[in-house]
């Protein structure tokens, strides 16, 4: 079932130095990156926000909100409380808009572990995925603070909010081919997920 009380947010803003060119217009499967994102995010989002610096590049998304940051040149974490803030719902899903294997049914569960936590994130054998998880309006107080102070590690924010994290266990079933958090920053990236898809 769709979550009618959550907000989808897509972080559009990065600098794409290490790939050249904007990563979310890139193709795969003939289909843009942040199409791939915005096709899953319609089945579940009642509102999606795309938070870019580029805002005239992405006129043409009329299902989606169009903001940029309010604390400028901070990352993802300034796109995460720019996202947050302009949110209409208390929780968000967000992502970035170069994770081309979302998973709809492992969104929904997490969806489902919100109540009584602000913040929902799965944890890989690489660590926590912050660019994949559920995030309260609760946590724009102490994101705002982690901003002026510039520590812009997205995860700093974390201690003292109730944080859920759901385990490699919980993620298996939902990740079978290993790609769930696969996300593309350079050329060569791509390329290798080109020739996976191949396989």
């Amino acid at each position: 079932m769709p979550k009618k009380n959550i907000t989808g947010i897509i972080l559009a803003g990065g600098k794409n130095s290490r790939m050249g060119q904007n990563k979310a217009f890139l193709k795969l499967d003939g289909q843009r990156l942040v199409d791939k994102v915005l096709g899953v995010f319609q089945e579940l989002f009642p509102e999606i926000i795309i938070v870019t610096n580029e805002p005239l590049s992405y006129t043409e998304f009329s299902e989606a909100i169009i903001v940029t940051d309010i604390y400028k040149k901070k990352g993802a974490l300034g796109g995460i409380h720019a996202g947050l803030f302009y949110a209409s719902n208390k929780h968000a899903f967000v992502t970035a808009c170069d994770m081309p294997f979302l998973n709809k049914d492992f969104i929904l569960y997490l969806s489902q572990l919100k109540d009584k936590h602000d913040i929902v994130v799965p944890v890989a054998s690489d660590g926590y995925q912050p660019l994949h998880a559920l995030y309260s309006k609760n946590c724009l107080s102490q994101i705002k603070n982690n901003l002026a102070a510039d520590k812009l590690k997205i995860t700093g924010f974390y201690k003292g909010l109730r944080v859920l994290t759901v385990t490699e266990e919980e993620i298996k079933p939902f990740n079978r081919d290993g790609r769930l958090f696969l996300n593309i920053n350079t050329p060569k990236e791509m390329e290798l997920i080109k020739k996976m898809q191949d396989i």
